[in-house]
């Protein structure tokens, strides 16, 4: 029996019984329905009038599809005032109440494409208007004879809250409009912008405040702030997304209100788009859950509208959603998980970094069980409690981090981390090894075990030597062996130091005891290596805070390592891109005996430790010019394409601005290349990049001359 028959058997079953006491059975499910509805009420209310979520929106989700599923199989015992059916959170009492002249409705999720494609059969043959589910706060702004009068929360879909003078605070937001229309409602979501809202947080850590959670909690605080110039202070955006009531207003498609609001002033979202195809649907939300973290503001989703304004009228809406609209919801990149412990590990330069160990959690498509917290500060900055229910992010393939605790589910079993006095590894105190230092280090550098293995495992890397065999397992291999005193043992290797260690060994058949092709590889690569440039050697000598970026400088400037050992502080320091903190590193660096003799017994295995002279020559032909690389390159990976213009002192960025020199554009190219036409940026493809890789911006002088 399928949903729909159930649903009727059951509501048949009540009008053969009505006067007749419940089924047996139905008590259990009434009390998994009140559950049910008692943990979704209490979330709406953290989340919509609190801003200060208990759960994170993924299981929010699961709550509600669950409930809805037992409703639609109990029809007869589903309650008139279920979350299901209703809007939102009630307006608080801080603002006063604003009656909408329309309601407000919420949307309908669907979590696959097949649930967008079922919902599309109720439109079949009409468009389709695809716009980002922007994650923020729903708003209604009222204009009357073309002058706002009001701006009001969405409330619970009939009532929100007044935030008007608030939302005058925002730039984006005319005050009046070009329209002598009596009346109109203009729905839209303020949102906190990325770029602001990490701005915005590094202000909090450099006041030693707890940073936000997220923008969405923060744009929604900084909106029903009391005091408006509070409000003034954070960069809040809007977008407008739609319209309510609309007296005397002629429009025919949605796409024709979107376009009318931007005459008149309104900021509406450059990512809307109108398809005729469902194919062409599916695509967008494919094309922006691989593009979601490119775009100006957070997303949730992709909402999917039915353009024309009389087919919505048909198709009608519920009681709390409309029919010819539903948003598709991407994998969630926030959940909440236990806070089991936090330990430690040790890093290549001997840094303690604290971790959080956590009930696993599926969260943007794997399974995450540990986070880093960066050091202690960080763990007593944001207020982690062992114990803790943690709201943890993972946004594609950023590392997961933990962003704060939900400190209404704490129930006085939590506990405080403390900082080990031991390195977990070798034993040795622990401490900050300078004056003034936050970072906990351990200070036996050449001996503890964990130190060394993460310091072969990064000079592997391949923002070093590249080194393909040389992975996890085989540094933790080679650091517990008695083959190796060191790193700088490790291009001295032979094939009898590897057959004294298992993992490189066959260990069956009738190779059992000879080298293993994992060993023949890595000699291979370590040969290969000792030919690497100057800067990769530089950056897997672990010099702290010496990464690929300062150590092309470095390379690029004094060209051997003998004279960048000889060069001052002060001249170290004046390299473009170094600065004080790295020259007091490199100095550092250069006056440890230990990390000497492994650059010494690098040169003696034949490690080059100098550029030849036309490479560093070479080195300056995309010198100042910002160049960003989006989509598919035929012959080039996304880290070679960025390698070889960081090789030609060109900046590899990842963003389009007005700043950027050249969008080199390939196959399946996302919103960066739609980006850079508007803003008329020099666009190239591969060839016109391999031109540009050769020849520098020359190349292109004359074209552009015959342009003008």
């Amino acid at each position: 029996m399928n949903k729909s028959q159930d649903a009727a058997a059951a509501a048949a079953s009540k009008q053969d019984t009505t006067e007749q006491p419940p089924r047996s059975d139905a008590q259990p499910v009434q009390e998994q329905m009140s559950a049910l509805i008692e943990k979704i009420e209490t979330a709406r209310i953290a989340y919509y009038e609190q801003d200060a979520p208990v759960l994170a929106d993924a299981e929010y989700d699961a709550l509600e599809k669950e409930l809805r599923a037992l409703e639609e199989a109990h029809p007869e015992l589903a309650r008139p005032d279920s979350p299901t059916r209703t809007v939102g959170g009630a307006p608080t009492e801080a603002f006063a109440p604003v009656t909408h002249p329309s309601r407000m409705f919420s949307l309908d999720n669907a979590f696959s494409i097949g649930e967008v494609e079922a919902w599309a059969t109720r439109a079949e043959g009409a468009e389709f208007l695809c716009e980002l589910k922007i994650d923020g706060l729903a708003v209604n702004l009222i204009y009357r004879h073309g002058k706002l009068e009001t701006a009001a929360t969405r409330g619970d879909g009939a009532v929100g809250e007044d935030v008007t003078a608030n939302v005058a605070t925002i730039a984006s937001i005319p005050q009046e409009i070009p329209t002598d229309l009596p009346l109109i409602e203009v729905r839209g979501e303020v949102f906190y912008p990325v770029a602001a809202f990490e701005k915005l947080n590094e202000q909090q850590k450099e006041k030693g405040l707890k940073p936000f959670a997220n923008p969405r909690n923060t744009a929604a605080g900084s909106l029903r702030q009391k005091d408006p110039a509070v409000t003034a202070q954070r960069e809040l955006a809007l977008y407008v997304h739609g319209i309510g009531n609309h007296e005397g207003l002629d429009v025919r498609n949605q796409s024709d209100i979107y376009t009318l609001l931007a005459e008149w002033g309104l900021p509406t979202s450059p990512h809307s788009r109108v398809f005729t195809e469902l194919a062409d649907v599916t695509e967008f939300i494919a094309h922006y859950g691989r593009e979601r973290h490119s775009v100006e503001h957070e997303i949730d989703g992709i909402v999917i509208k039915v353009n024309e304004l009389a087919r919505q009228a048909q198709l009608g809406a519920t009681s709390r959603a409309p029919r010819w609209a539903i948003a598709y919801k991407y994998p969630p990149e926030e959940v909440t998980t236990k806070l089991l412990d936090i330990r430690v590990d040790v890093g290549r330069t001997g840094r303690i970094t604290p971790y959080a160990v956590m009930e696993p959690v599926t969260v943007a498509g794997s399974t995450v069980e540990r986070a880093t917290l960066h050091n202690q500060f960080e763990v007593q900055r944001k207020g982690i409690l062992i114990g803790d229910t943690v709201l943890l992010r993972k946004a594609g393939d950023v590392i997961p981090e933990v962003l704060g605790a939900v400190e209404a589910m704490r129930d006085g079993s939590e506990k405080a981390f403390v900082m080990p006095e031991n390195c977990p590894s070798c034993g040795s105190r622990l401490g900050p090894t300078k004056e003034g230092e936050k970072d906990w280090r351990c200070p036996n550098t050449r001996h503890c075990p964990a130190q060394l293995r993460e310091r072969i495992f990064y000079l592997a890397s391949r923002k070093a030597f590249d080194i393909e065999a040389l992975g996890w397992e085989a540094a933790g291999a080679l650091s517990e062996s008695d083959v190796l005193a060191d790193e700088g043992d490790l291009f001295a290797l032979r094939e009898e130091d590897l057959l004294k260690i298992p993992y490189f060994c066959n260990r069956s058949g009738k190779r059992a005891g000879q080298l293993g092709k994992n060993a023949q590889q890595l000699l291979a690569n370590l040969e290969a290596a000792k030919t690497s440039p100057l800067w990769r050697v530089l950056v897997a000598l672990s010099i702290r805070h010496v990464g690929p970026i300062a150590a092309r400088a470095l390379a690029s400037r004094f060209g051997s390592l003998d004279r960048l050992r000889a060069a001052s502080r002060d001249d170290l320091a004046e390299t473009d891109g170094v600065g004080g903190i790295i020259a007091d590193a490199v100095v550092d660096f250069f006056a440890d005996e230990y990390r000497m003799s492994v650059v010494e017994r690098w040169r003696a295995a034949g490690v080059s430790l100098e550029d030849e002279q036309d490479e560093a020559g070479g080195s300056e032909l995309l010198a100042g010019l910002s160049i960003v690389v989006t989509g598919t390159l035929e012959d080039f990976t996304r880290d070679s394409a960025k390698e070889a213009i960081l090789a030609r002192g060109g900046k590899a960025a990842g963003s389009v601005s007005k700043k950027t020199a050249f969008v080199v554009v390939g196959e399946n190219a996302g919103s960066k290349a739609d980006k850079a036409r508007d803003l008329g940026l020099r666009i190239l493809d591969e060839d016109g990049f391999k031109l540009l890789l050769s020849e520098g911006p020359d190349a292109f002088a004359q074209e552009d001359e015959g342009d003008a």
